[in-house]
């Protein structure tokens, strides 16, 4: 027999699988490998035809992460996970503006990435920062595609019914209303006309009650959660989703990791805390063609903590 092309949707045919499924071109979409019938074995079975492939031949795809062409925005960039991620997209080949109160720790950030990154000094929490970022960011670089919420601030800690309106009101202006005036400025600006992605990072304090003094933090990021999914809903196809970490080292997380971290990353399954990069890792995917499929959810990520507490 001579060796004939058998193109297969390796979306839809692996071994087992009725060969009559399998689309009849190997140009037909980019799901399509093309498997040489003279290493595949075939049995009929009734009236199907099953083709068993070596997983060898449809060889190894590689899942690369290109931002090139994208501009991104992130707020609170100047360390910790807002830096590791804008980092990470500007290392995928997006031009970044990064954003947070303080000029000279933005130069310093700025520093240390690679590409093409520019600074924004706002207050995330203020009215109009976003209105005027997203249009510094448009001005710089032509347009926006990408905005990357992850500014917040957690001014109380304390039973929740004793939080003073002064801090409940600064924590709600940061990590709830800042997001969402945000989004409006990138949607209003920008994503209106071409549709981008929004990436809200929030807690996994917002899916699971405190039982220490965390409670007022946790309902800004339950409420960022719940914001995520309704932005989804009325503004696609521009994508919302959600990061939703949990205990990272960073300097925001500073008591938490010097107080309890070794004990809680004992008794979680993977054993370490989370490092900024773990987040910016999944955020880049988040934010790429590759997650085009992708809108309205928050993803866990805590090392499996929340699977041991059960």
């Amino acid at each position: 027999m001579g060796v004939v092309d058998v193109a297969m949707d390796v979306n839809r045919v692996t071994p087992g699988i009725p060969a009559s499924r399998s689309a009849p071109t190997a140009e037909r979409d980019r799901g399509l490998r093309t498997v040489r019938e003279s290493s595949a074995r075939s049995v009929r079975l009734g009236s199907q035809r099953f083709v068993d492939v070596d997983p060898r031949d449809l060889g190894s795809p590689v899942m690369e992460i290109s931002l090139d062409g994208k501009v991104a925005l992130v707020t609170g960039a100047s360390k910790g996970i807002g830096k590791a991620i804008a980092a990470s997209l500007a290392s995928s080949g997006a031009k970044v503006m990064i954003n947070s109160r303080k000029q000279d720790q933005l130069e310093a950030a700025r520093s240390e990435m690679t590409g093409d990154v520019e600074v924004f000094a706002a207050n995330a929490g203020d009215a109009d920062a976003g209105e005027r970022a997203v249009s510094a960011t448009i001005e710089r670089f032509g347009g926006l595609d990408i905005l990357v919420n992850n500014a917040a601030t957690n001014p109380y800690y304390g039973r929740t019914l004793d939080v003073d309106k002064g801090r409940y009101d600064k924590t709600f202006q940061v990590n709830l209303e800042g997001p969402l005036l945000w989004s409006k400025a990138a949607w209003d600006l920008a994503f209106k006309e071409k549709p981008g992605t929004i990436v809200n990072i929030a807690s996994v304090g917002g899916l699971r009650t405190d039982g220490g003094g965390l409670g007022i933090y946790n309902l800004t990021k339950a409420a960022l959660i719940h914001m995520t999914r309704q932005l989804a809903a009325e503004l696609g196809p521009t994508r919302v989703v959600g990061i939703a970490p949990g205990l990272v080292a960073t300097d925001f997380a500073a008591v938490l990791v010097d107080n309890f971290g070794e004990a809680l990353a004992a008794r979680m399954p993977l054993q370490r805390l989370g490092e900024p990069q773990d987040i910016a890792n999944l955020a880049t995917f988040l934010a790429s063609d590759l997650a085009s499929w992708i809108t309205g959810e928050t993803y866990v990520i805590d090392g499996g903590a929340g699977v041991a507490a059960g």
